[in-house]
C-alpha cells in the first residue's frame, strides 16, 4: 500500500502541498452552492491516501484480518471492489417487532371504529355483535359522515403530531424517551376504547366521549412513535460511511452503508404490513363476540412493545442531543431573507449569506447588532437547514403518491365502494384491500434476497431516486387499472353510470370483484419502491440532530393527502368515478415525470453534501494540519480552492 510519506522524502507540509489562505477564505462564499463543486479526484487517489492514518479507520469492527478496523475506501476501491451488506446488532431488529405490535393494534382499532361509529346497536345485542336479522355489527349509530370524519381526523392528527414529537425527540428528550411517551399514550387510548365498547356504556349512550378521547390519545401515541422508531433503528448501524473490509479469504470488499440501510428499511416496512393484516381477525371478533373483546385483543398485542424496549435499551447507542434545533433554524431563516434575497437566489449565493464566516466577512459580528445577540450557529448548521429544505421538496411529491396509493389515504374509499358494484360471491367488499399488505409481505423478501442482490452482482446501482420514480409510476398505473374497471362496471351494469342505484337494489356488474386485486397489487409494489426509499432518503439525507424532524416531515405528506382526500370525497359518487380514477392517474403520471426531471441527479448532490459536511466538521474541529489533507475521502472539491498540489 502506498503512503503519502512515500511520495516524497521532503517535508510533506512544505513541499508536497501549499495552502492558498485567500482561496481558503473564499471557499466559504461558494461551498454551499452545489454548482460550485467540481471534482476532487486528487484527494481520493491511492497515490496520496494515507493508509496508516487512524482517522481513516473505524474501530467498530476489529479482527485478525482487519487489525486497525474498517477503512474508508479510496476512489479506486469504491469503483472496483465487490459490495456487501453490513448489519446492526441483531437485538436492535427487535425494534421491528415493536413496530409490528404498534401497527397491528393501530390498524385493528382503525378498522373497528368504522362499524362501531357508523352502525346502530343490533337489536337484541349489548356488545354490538351480529344478531339474527342484522346486516352489520354496530354500536353508536352516528352514520357514515361522522365515521368518515373520525377516520380522517385520526389519520390527520396521527401524521401531524410527529412534527412536534420529532422536534422534542431531536432537541430535548431523545428518540427513546419520546417513543415511551407514545407507548404510554397508546396504552391509555386502547383502555379508553375498551371502556367505550363496554356493554353498559353503549346501552347508556355514553360511548362517544371515551371514543373521541381514545381516538385523540391514540393519534398522539402514534405521533410520538412513528417519527422516532425507524430513525432509532437506523441509528444502530455502526458505520457512517462505506468501509473496506478484508474477508478471511483475503478478498477486500466494500461494506455498503446505503444498501445496508436499505435492507433495514425493508425489514421495518415488512413488519408494518404484517401488522396491517391483523384487522382481518378483529373483524370476525366484532361480528361474533362484540366490540369490547375486539378492542381488547389489540391491547394484548400492544403490550409486546414495552417488553421489547426494556430488552433492547441496554443494547442501543447512546443519543447525543444538541439543544433546540428550532432556535438556530429560526435565526438562520431570518438572516436568509434579509436584504435583497431575491438577487442572492438568482446568483446562487442564497445559502452562503447566513453562514457565520460570510457574516463576519461582511462585518456582521452579531445576529442582531442592536441587542448584540451572538451568532449561535455554525456553517455546518446552515448546510443542515439547506438539506432539510431540499429534502422537503422531495416529500412534497409524496402527497400525490399517497393520493394515488390504493393502500393509502386517497383511493381506498373509492375502491372499497367500487368492489360493492361487482360480483363477490359472498366475499366481504373490504377484504380485497388486504391484498395490499399481503403483496408487500411477499414482495419485500423477493426484492431483498433476489432482485436487489442480483442488481448489485451486475453492478447496477438502483438509486433511491430511481426506485421512488418507479414507485410513483406504479401508483399511477394502479389508478389506470381502477379507471378501466370502473368503466367496465358502467358499461355492463344495468344502471349504466349510476351503478349505485343498482347496488341498492341488489344488482351488481356481472364480473368478479377479484379484478380489484390488480390496483391493490400495483399500489403495494409502488409502496415497496416509493415509501421505503422515501424513508431511507429521509434518514440518510437528514442532519444527525434533525432525523426525527425530517421523518415527521415525510409523514406530514400523508396528513396533507388525508386532508385533500377528505376535501375531494364529495366527488366519490356516480357518474364521476371513472374521471376520479383517471384524474388521479393523470396527475400521478405527470408528477412522476416531474419528479424524475427534478431529482434525477439528486445522488450527485448528496455526495457533494456529504463531502462538504466533512470539510465543515474538520474546520469546526480545527483540523488545520496540512498532512491530513490526504484523508479527505469525503470532501467536496471546494477544497481545491484551499489546498493545491505542487
Amino acid at each position: 500500500m502506498s503512503n503519502i510519506k512515500e511520495v516524497s522524502e521532503k517535508d510533506p507540509v512544505k513541499d508536497e502541498y501549499s495552502v492558498d489562505e485567500t482561496a481558503e477564505h473564499d471557499v466559504v462564499d461558494t461551498h454551499l452552492d452545489a454548482s460550485s463543486v467540481a471534482s476532487n479526484e486528487e484527494f481520493e487517489d491511492e497515490r496520496i491516501y494515507d493508509f496508516d492514518d487512524t482517522n481513516n479507520y473505524s474501530t467498530n469492527f476489529v479482527d485478525d484480518h482487519n487489525p486497525m478496523g474498517l477503512r474508508k475506501p479510496t476512489k479506486q476501491e469504491a469503483s472496483s471492489l465487490r459490495r456487501v451488506l453490513g448489519s446492526a446488532n441483531w437485538a436492535c431488529y427487535l425494534l421491528c417487532v415493536a413496530e409490528f405490535a404498534e401497527r397491528a393494534s393501530y390498524y385493528s382499532c382503525q378498522t373497528l371504529l368504522s362499524n362501531f361509529v357508523t352502525n346502530k346497536l343490533p337489536e337484541g345485542s349489548s356488545t354490538g355483535k351480529l344478531m339474527p336479522g342484522s346486516v352489520n355489527p354496530g354500536a353508536l349509530g352516528l352514520g357514515v359522515p361522522v365515521a368518515t370524519a373520525i377516520t380522517y381526523t385520526l389519520t390527520f392528527v396521527a401524521y401531524l403530531v410527529p412534527l412536534y414529537a420529532g422536534y422534542v425527540a431531536d432537541s430535548q428528550i431523545g428518540k427513546f424517551r419520546a417513543i415511551w411517551i407514545g407507548v404510554i399514550c397508546g396504552f391509555v387510548a386502547h383502555i379508553l376504547l375498551v371502556v367505550a365498547a363496554a356493554p353498559s356504556v353503549i346501552e347508556g349512550g355514553h360511548g362517544i366521549v371515551p371514543t373521541v378521547l381514545g381516538i385523540i390519545t391514540l393519534a398522539f401515541g402514534t405521533g410520538f412513535i412513528k417519527p422516532n422508531l425507524l430513525p432509532l433503528l437506523m441509528d444502530q448501524y455502526p458505520e457512517q460511511t462505506d468501509v473496506v473490509k478484508t474477508l478471511p479469504s483475503g478478498e477486500k470488499v466494500i461494506v455498503d452503508r446505503q444498501k445496508s440501510l436499505e435492507r433495514m428499511v425493508l425489514v421495518f416496512y415488512w413488519s408494518i404490513n404484517v401488522g396491517a393484516l391483523f384487522p382481518i381477525p378483529s373483524v370476525y371478533i366484532e361480528q361474533r363476540i362484540g366490540f369490547w373483546f375486539a378492542f381488547f385483543i389489540p391491547i394484548i398485542i400492544y403490550l409486546i412493545m414495552p417488553f421489547v424496549f426494556w430488552f433492547v435499551r441496554p443494547r442501543l447507542k447512546k443519543e447525543e442531543l444538541q439543544g433546540s434545533v428550532l432556535v438556530n433554524t429560526n435565526k438562520i431563516i431570518r438572516v436568509l431573507f434579509r436584504g435583497n434575497w431575491i438577487r442572492r437566489l438568482k446568483n446562487k449565493t442564497f445559502w452562503d449569506y447566513p453562514t457565520p464566516t460570510s457574516m463576519k466577512a461582511r462585518g456582521e459580528e452579531y445576529f442582531v447588532a442592536k441587542k448584540k445577540s451572538p451568532i449561535t450557529w455554525t456553517d455546518q448548521w446552515v448546510l443542515d437547514v439547506k438539506q432539510v429544505v431540499n429534502i422537503c421538496k422531495v416529500f412534497l411529491y409524496f402527497v400525490i403518491f399517497n393520493l394515488c396509493d390504493a393502500g393509502g389515504t386517497g383511493a381506498t374509499p373509492a375502491l372499497t365502494a367500487q368492489s360493492g358494484s361487482l360480483t363477490s360471491d359472498g366475499t366481504p367488499n373490504d377484504m380485497y384491500s388486504n391484498f395490499n399488505p399481503i403483496t408487500i409481505i411477499a414482495l419485500i423478501p423477493i426484492l431483498d434476497y433476489g432482485i436487489y442482490p442480483l442488481l448489485r452482482r451486475w453492478k447496477i446501482d438502483f438509486k433511491p431516486v430511481y426506485r421512488i420514480t418507479l414507485g410513483f409510476l406504479l401508483a399511477a398505473l394502479s389508478q389506470v387499472a381502477a379507471a378501466i374497471i370502473q368503466k367496465e362496471i358502467y358499461s355492463q351494469i344495468e344502471c349504466g353510470d349510476h351503478a349505485t342505484e343498482c347496488v341498492d337494489k341488489g344488482i351488481v356488474a356481472p364480473f368478479s370483484a377479484w379484478v380489484l386485486v390488480t390496483p391493490y397489487v400495483l399500489s403495494a409494489a409502488a409502496e415497496c419502491f416509493g415509501n421505503t426509499s422515501g424513508y431511507e432518503l429521509g434518514y440518510t439525507r437528514a442532519p444527525p440532530h434533525m432525523k426525527g424532524v425530517v421523518q415527521a416531515l415525510f409523514l406530514l405528506a400523508t396528513a396533507i393527502a388525508a386532508a385533500i382526500g377528505d376535501a375531494i370525497s364529495p366527488a366519490l359518487k356516480d357518474p364521476n368515478l371513472v374521471w376520479y380514477f383517471a384524474a388521479l392517474a393523470i396527475v400521478g403520471g405527470v408528477f412522476t415525470l416531474l419528479f424524475f426531471i427534478h431529482f434525477r441527479n439528486l445522488h450527485k448532490t448528496m455526495e457533494q453534501e456529504s463531502r462538504l459536511r466533512a470539510i465543515l466538521i474538520r474546520k469546526e474541529n480545527k483540523y488545520e494540519d496540512i498532512p491530513e489533507v490526504n484523508n479527505l475521502a469525503l470532501v467536496t472539491s471546494a477544497t481545491s480552492a484551499a489546498v493545491k498540489q505542487i
